[in-house]
């Protein structure tokens, strides 16, 4: 085997594992404005947590008038620690003002905040689309669910997350014996 195959070889990958998850919290955070879309979503999120094995008493939903008002509810449910993770859902459709752009600049931006600064994985599952028939194909038509993913985002980021901090305990160890 030559040098080159012994360090691949040797290349540690972690992934995430999707299907232990019976014991995740996990809050799920809703914008109400656009509900004809956002409901579709919801209903994506819960029934691909349910599937992969999330109990449902283990699943909050917490609604709010608004994106723009997601980030602060993420932020309330991360300090709570009643949460694994979070997932935030919502629909802003483009309209003929620039209202648009800073309700989606402003919530990602805080709801990437809530995920950095309180260290939980947080998917933003907020629809920006130009158009009505936009939000609706990703609300589960034509291009899939997108709460669904966002589920799934947070189930796969909770395995990394988990591997990960057992990849510390394990090097910490290893630190340990160099002492």
């Amino acid at each position: 085997m030559s040098n080159l195959q012994q360090q691949r070889a040797n290349i540690t990958h972690i992934d995430g594992n999707l299907h232990q998850n019976k014991d995740a919290r996990i809050g799920i955070v809703v914008g109400r404005f656009n509900a004809f879309i956002v409901e579709s979503l919801v209903d994506g999120a819960i029934d691909a947590l349910l599937r992969h094995g999330v109990l449902g008493s283990n699943i909050t939903v917490v609604r709010v008038p608004g994106a723009y008002e997601l980030p602060l509810v993420a932020q309330r449910a991360a300090e709570s620690d009643r949460f694994d993770a979070i997932i935030a859902l919502g629909a802003v459709i483009r309209g003929s003002t620039p209202h648009f752009d800073f309700v989606a600049s402003e919530s990602a931006k805080g709801l990437s905040g809530v995920a950095t600064d309180y260290n939980i994985p947080v998917a933003n599952g907020v629809l920006t689309t130009d158009s009505i028939e936009q939000a609706i194909e990703r609300a589960g038509t034509k291009a899939g669910n997108k709460g669904s993913d966002a589920a799934m985002v947070v189930l796969e980021m909770l395995a990394v997350l988990s591997q990960l901090d057992v990849e510390d305990d394990y090097d910490a160890r290893d630190d340990s014996d160099d002492a």
